[in-house]
């Protein structure tokens, strides 16, 4: 066999390897969702990449017995052909007992280079670059070499799961799909730009609903606005000017008697027919839904959806009432700014780069969005900011008290009768390099 004939099997053996190497990395890699993606655009060679994916023994038993021999051929064919040209070339300036020892060297070097380059290397990075797209280019002939390889792979795939068992490894592969991973993939897009800002803030809000209780989203009991049976007209007039709702409980004697609700509209009706509007009765007062205070959001969600409610009293466990929540607020939760009215008060007001006014009816995972925060330690015994000071002092804040949390000073700024109304959040990292640039400026 001449050296022309020998190259073109070490080529073809080289290209035999990439193909398999470019396989291989391609499938394996390949996700799952752009798969379904494809195969929904009609292209049935994506369906068969994911079946492949899904019992992938005898497709990695295949392409390792395709590279392990065609690599050991290549070695056998490169070397006995290579061989005697180097050790002529060797020859040519050394005529020592080492001369055909180099030659091997040099032959055996050559041969694993150009199997590292061109069957190794270059193959698994293109794979990793565009998988989906080769992976359903390559998939048919290498279905065809699966079939080819099948009896022997059967007898390693046997070999391999006996082995398997008894370690106890389970060979079955995971394709649930976690919040984390989720997270992952809309954390990617917003970086490339695929996601705007706004809009990958709005998937994370969704995400949290599951997660998210109802008195994070609520009105709290001391600013829900009721009405009473004996309420008098004038009340009644002076609450709904002052007060834009659309939808008032109605309670007995005080908030924890709750009747039902009445709607702003049929009030607003009752006047222009010049009726009375303080004989609240069964045609204007409608049944309310109670909900506990447990729910996370995502539940409420589901039971406005079935009993076709958008209002409902959140009650705790001593039967009392907590707070009303409403469709809207949930909206508010996940649109944030883009639905909240614009002469409601901003909860989270930004000073300056590094401080806040916060109040402290705040829910924790607005002040975790608003502080790029992570966790927060024991977030299971408290739901606002003034749960979380109150956690942490271990007693009834006092205006000037201070909690210091990572990065950030908590400082009580305001206190009204027991309640934490407002907080001055300072972020400790700046301060320290302020303090030290006005020391150094100080010194010179």
């Amino acid at each position: 066999m001449d050296i022309f004939q020998s190259i073109l099997i070490l080529l073809f053996l080289v290209s035999s390897s990439f193909f398999l190497s470019l396989s291989e990395i391609a499938i394996a890699g390949s996700r799952k969702v752009k798969l379904k993606l494809l195969a929904e655009q009609g292209d049935d060679r994506a369906n068969k990449v994911i079946q492949l994916q899904e019992n992938s023994a005898y497709f990695f038993a295949a392409t390792q017995i395709g590279v392990n021999a065609v690599a050991i051929l290549g070695g056998i064919v490169g070397e006995s052909s290579l061989r005697p040209y180097f050790y002529e070339a060797v020859d040519y300036f050394y005529q020592g007992p080492w001369a055909d020892s180099i030659g091997f060297g040099l032959s055996f070097l050559c041969v694993t280079t150009l199997f590292i380059l061109f069957a190794d290397l270059m193959p698994k990075r293109l794979a990793m670059i565009m998988p989906e797209k080769l992976a359903i280019a390559v998939v048919n002939p290498i279905l065809v070499f699966i079939r080819v390889c099948k009896p022997l792979a059967w007898i390693i795939n046997l070999i391999a799961n006996a082995i398997f068992r008894l370690f106890k490894v389970d060979t079955r592969r995971d394709e649930s799909l976690t919040f984390d991973d989720i997270s992952a993939i809309m954390n990617d897009g917003a970086q490339s730009g695929v996601l705007q800002k706004q809009e990958h803030h709005f998937i994370e809000n969704v995400f949290e609903l599951e997660e998210r209780n109802v008195p994070s989203s609520m009105t709290t009991r001391e600013n829900v606005v009721y009405f009473t049976l004996n309420e008098s007209e004038e009340s009644i007039r002076q609450k709904l000017a002052e007060f834009p709702f659309s939808k008032f409980l109605v309670c007995n004697e005080q908030i924890d008697q709750v009747i039902g609700y009445v709607d702003a509209k049929d009030i607003l009706v009752r006047i222009l027919n010049n009726q009375k509007i303080n004989q609240l009765n069964e045609s204007t007062i409608r049944n309310v839904l109670t909900i506990p205070d447990t729910l996370t959001l995502s539940e409420v969600l589901d039971r406005f959806r079935t009993t076709k409610e958008k209002f409902a009293v959140v009650i705790n466990e001593y039967a009392l009432v907590v707070g009303v929540i409403t469709l809207s607020d949930i909206m508010i939760t996940v649109m944030g700014d883009w639905v909240t009215p614009i002469e409601e008060e901003q909860q989270i007001i930004q000073r300056d780069a590094n401080s806040w006014l916060i109040e402290g009816s705040t829910p924790i995972e607005d002040l975790q969005h608003a502080l790029e925060i992570d966790e927060m330690p024991d977030d299971e015994n408290y739901e606002t900011l003034a749960g979380f000071m109150m956690y942490k002092l271990r007693k009834i804040p006092r205006p000037a008290d201070i909690v210091i949390f990572g990065d950030y000073k908590f400082e009580v700024v305001d206190v009204d009768h027991y309640r934490i109304d407002q907080l001055l959040v300072t972020r400790l990292i700046k301060q320290a390099d302020e303090e030290i640039e006005q020391q150094q400026e100080k010194e010179s």
